[in-house]
Parts: C-alpha cells; structure tokens; sequence
C-alpha cells in the first residue's frame, strides 16, 4: 500500500482471498488509516479493495468450476460419515439460495473465500456471481475501510471487534459439524442394528422352517 496505493490495497485484498492467513480485517482498516493521512483517496481505497475482492473471489470460482460437480461428488462418496444424499440436499439448496448465500458469504469471515468454490463448482452464471460478489465485497470493504479512515491511528481496533466477529463464526461452525457427526454416527449404529436384528430373525425364521 505504501509503494502502490488504493493498487496496492486491492493486490492485497486480491491475495488475502485466496489465502486466508492473510485477514482482511487488518487489510482494509489499514487502506483506511492509510487514506486519513492522504496517502489515497478513500474512495479509491474502497473502489481498489472491492476490485480485488471481486478478482480474488473470480479466482476461487475458476477453481470450483475446473474441480467440477463429478469430481466433488466422487471425493464426497468416499468420506467417512457423507452419503450421496447430502450431496444431493447441498445442492438442491444451493440451486435455491445460491445467490444469497454468494452476497452474505461475502460478509462473513471464513465464508468470505470459501463460498466462491460451490458457485464455481455448480456453475453459477458467471454475471450473477459477480454481481452478488460485488455488492457483497463492497459493502464488507466500505464498513472497514471507513472504519479505519474514522479511527485514525486507532485503527488496529477494529481487529479486534472483527476478532470476537470470527470467534463466534468458527464456534458455530464447529458446534455445527460436531452435531452432524454425533448425529451421523448415532443413525449409522442404529441402522447396524436394526440390520442384524433382521438378519438375526431371518435366520430363526430359517430354521423353523
């Protein structure tokens, strides 16, 4: 951002979508900060961060769409605890609410790069994912960059509130899948079960006969 300006915002943002280590919520406070002093404009900054988040996220659909709905389906097939069914519901729902989950998933973190693989991968058209990846990028971008401008050199602040944002994210997100797993297992063993009381009957069945 020193060298390049509202450029340089967006490469970054650009990179912090395909790599999430690299957190958006320091990136764009600090393209805020950055235009308080003057360094760039703060429309600017938001424009340049919007773009990136859009080519970063164009980039993850790319990706979803050579992977390919097939080989998705074959690598879910092949996981413990993933019938083909769930498969089938996860896209039956993302046939019916793709394009809200493309506009919020860009304003939640840890979603914010991963939901662009299923659009890719059940190839959404490509002018309807741009358009809800926009709006999405662009109202996320705005908030933090102006938060920033507005902080001044307190602007590192905002990672902090964004912080607690992401904790409670990943908190649902694991409560979330550590429910689907006990539930899994718990109908996987009653299925067994049921299984081989029938066998069980069939065999003394058999032998009265």
């Amino acid at each position: 951002m020193e060298r390049l300006g509202g450029p340089g915002a967006g490469l970054a943002v650009a990179l912090e979508n395909l790599f999430p280590p690299i957190p958006s919520e320091v990136i764009l406070p600090l393209a805020g900060f950055s235009a308080s002093r003057g360094e760039m404009n703060l429309i600017a900054a938001i424009a340049w961060t919007t773009l990136g988040s859009v080519l970063g996220a164009l980039a993850l659909y790319l990706i979803g769409a050579l992977v390919g709905r097939d080989r998705v389906r074959a690598i879910g097939e092949r996981l413990p605890l993933i019938k083909v069914s769930d498969l089938d519901r996860t896209e039956e729902w993302f046939a019916r609410h793709g394009t809200k989950a493309v506009f919020f998933g860009r304003m939640v973190p840890i979603f914010r790069s991963l939901i662009s693989v299923p659009a890719g991968v059940e190839r959404m058209r490509v002018s309807v994912f741009l358009l809800y990846t926009t709006l999405g990028s662009l109202i996320w971008n705005t908030v933090f960059v102006v938060a920033g401008y507005q902080l001044g050199e307190s602007w590192h602040r905002v990672e902090d509130y964004s912080g607690v944002f992401q904790k409670i994210v990943i908190a649902v997100c694991a409560v979330g899948v550590g429910y689907f797993i006990v539930f899994r297992l718990i109908r996987t063993r009653r299925n067994r079960r049921g299984a081989d009381n029938r066998l069980e009957s069939s065999r003394h069945s058999g032998r009265r006969r």
